[in-house]
This record gives structure tokens, sequence and C-alpha cells, in this order.
């Protein structure tokens, strides 16, 4: 083999090295909207004495986040939601399902706003809420708050929680 075809060679493996470098790295996504809430993950709760509320986040996988969201009282269940966060491309999705409500069809919020300790997402077409907001107080307090119009009112819900280890 000559040195020409050697070097001919060897410039066709480096630029073919280096193309498919560059395939492989415009294939990773970027859930830099995911990562502003991953204070999220892990068990929260609010005791009260009539009721405890609980939610419980999980990451799924680099763009999924999921969450039970229960309250019960005394032994009793008395609502149960199941929440998906997920960042599509460059929307971040609170998707919430609750059996027997908007028949049994999951529900979509879209972030419209967003600060280091803060997420609002809102879904105007919705009948309530029409709006949710996750406040981190601290690395172990946040508060979700919902809001919307109930019998043509505003009203709004503040649902306060401190993080647990269970």
């Amino acid at each position: 083999m000559n040195s020409k075809t050697f070097n001919f060679l060897g410039v066709l493996i480096l630029f073919i090295s280096f193309s498919c470098k560059k395939i492989e790295t415009e294939k990773v996504e970027n859930y830099s909207k995911l990562e502003k809430a991953k204070y999220l993950i892990g068990n929260w709760e609010n005791l009260t004495p009539d009721a405890n509320f609980k939610e419980i986040w999980k990451k799924e996988n680099d763009s999924t986040f999921t969450a039970s969201s229960f309250i019960t009282v005394k032994k009793d269940t008395v609502f149960y939601e199941n929440i998906i966060l997920e960042q599509k491309h460059d929307s971040l999705v609170y998707i919430v399902s609750i059996k027997g409500e908007n028949k049994d069809k999951a529900v979509s919020f879209y972030l419209t706003s967003d600060t280091h300790d803060e997420l609002v997402f809102e879904n105007p077409k919705h009948d309530y809420p029409t709006k949710i907001v996750y406040k981190k107080v601290s690395n172990d307090s946040l508060v979700a708050t919902i809001y919307g119009m109930k019998d043509g009112k505003a009203d709004e819900e503040a649902y306060p929680m401190k993080r647990t280890n269970n």
C-alpha cells in the first residue's frame, strides 16, 4: 500500500469517526425544563387533624417524572390522582388522571412560567382547575396551589407539604 492510499484511508476513517460522533450528539435531548422540577422527587405530606394529603414523586426516565397524589381521612382514601410530568421537546406537560372525572381521560396542563423555585402550569379550557402552581419554599417544603372558577367565583386551594422520609 503506498503512502497516498494510506493517508487517504486515514483521513477517511477520521472523517467517518467524527461524523458518527456528531450524529450521536445531535440525538441527545435536552431536558432542562424537567430538570427544573427535580426538587419534586420524593415523598411529600401534609398531616392535619381532618385528613392526610400525600404526593409521591418518582423519576421514570430522563424525560418523565410520575406522581401519585391522594388524600386519606382516617383509613379511607377519599381522593386519588395520577400525575405525569413529561418534557416533550421544549414543552413541559403536567398530565393528570382522576378516575371518575373527565370521562376517565387525562387532562394536560402546559408550563407557562418557571423560575428556580416555581412552576406554573395552565389549561384555560379545563373546567377546574385551570392553573396549577408548585412553589418550592425550601428543600423540605413546598406549596401546590390550584386556581380556577367555582360557581362563577375565582377560587384557589393551597396544599402546603413537607418532605418525608417514607
